[in-house]
């Protein structure tokens, strides 16, 4: 396959397989319609990255047919689905994963409550442990930025570095999140429009509490590196991991 090694054709065969599953996890919580969305993931050991085909059905997806490209977000020749066009997000991807090479996976959605934040141009606050645990505080603002370029991805990376959210809201536009790996970014995408609607509903009925930053620190803290069954043996000794190390599990 184009020269690559065993090893990483298994990486890129192991990729494609779980980016085709997880599109399936995006119907499943109803945070896309129709065609619309996008999951990616990087492959480990090389400057590549797997993504859907555009416009393509869900029902419709399965591992031969996902796209491989380089980070440029050119396809590669001579592989598996290279006659398809890739996702009309593919340059926005790519931008992220040559500026953040912590970054596995990054997804986009359509779901419904946090397209709404998105179309105000509003931050969600921070008013739920769930939210503080998860994304470290609110979920931010990214610029409205035509799609087709790099611009989305530009934004991505600009609002994201450095912040401890794994999710953006990109105005007049909908969410995008990152994580370590497909899934992890996946998980932030569903946890997203959970506490997006919790948090609409909330003001709905009034004016939503602000946790304090002094408890969103701490609460991210246990859940960063207490919570769950398995201890995440990258992560550092000391400290929250930074995005690229948190487990993916719940």
């Amino acid at each position: 396959m184009n020269g690559y090694g065993p090893t990483i054709e298994v990486a890129i065969a192991r990729v494609r397989a779980d980016v085709a599953r997880l599109h399936g996890e995006l119907t499943r919580y109803g945070l896309v319609v129709w065609t619309g969305g996008n999951v990616s993931g990087r492959v480990p050991g090389a400057d590549l990255f797997v993504i859907k085909p555009s416009g393509v059905s869900y029902d419709d997806l399965a591992p031969e047919n996902m796209i491989l490209c380089d980070l440029d977000g050119n396809v590669i020749p001579g592989t598996p689905g290279m006659e398809r066009n890739p996702s009309s997000d593919t340059a926005a991807h790519a931008y992220v994963y040559r500026h953040m090479p912590e970054v596995g996976g990054v997804v986009h959605t359509h779901s419904p409550y946090a397209v709404a934040w998105a179309a105000r141009g509003e931050e969600i606050p921070c008013v739920t442990t769930a939210m503080a645990d998860e994304f470290g505080g609110p979920i931010p603002v990214g610029p409205f930025a035509i799609i087709g370029d790099d611009s989305i991805g530009r934004g991505i990376v600009e609002t994201l570095r450095g912040h401890r959210s794994r999710a953006v809201l990109m105005q007049n536009h909908g969410p995008f999140t990152i994580g370590a790996s497909a899934k992890d970014a996946v998980k932030a995408a569903v946890m997203l429009e959970d506490v997006a609607r919790t948090a609409h509903l909330a003001r709905e009925a009034g004016e939503p509490i602000a946790i304090s930053q002094r408890d969103i620190d701490a609460l991210y803290e246990r859940y960063q590196n207490v919570y769950g069954q398995a201890v995440d043996a990258r992560r550092p000794a000391g400290g929250a991991p930074p995005p690229q190390n948190r487990a993916a599990s719940t």
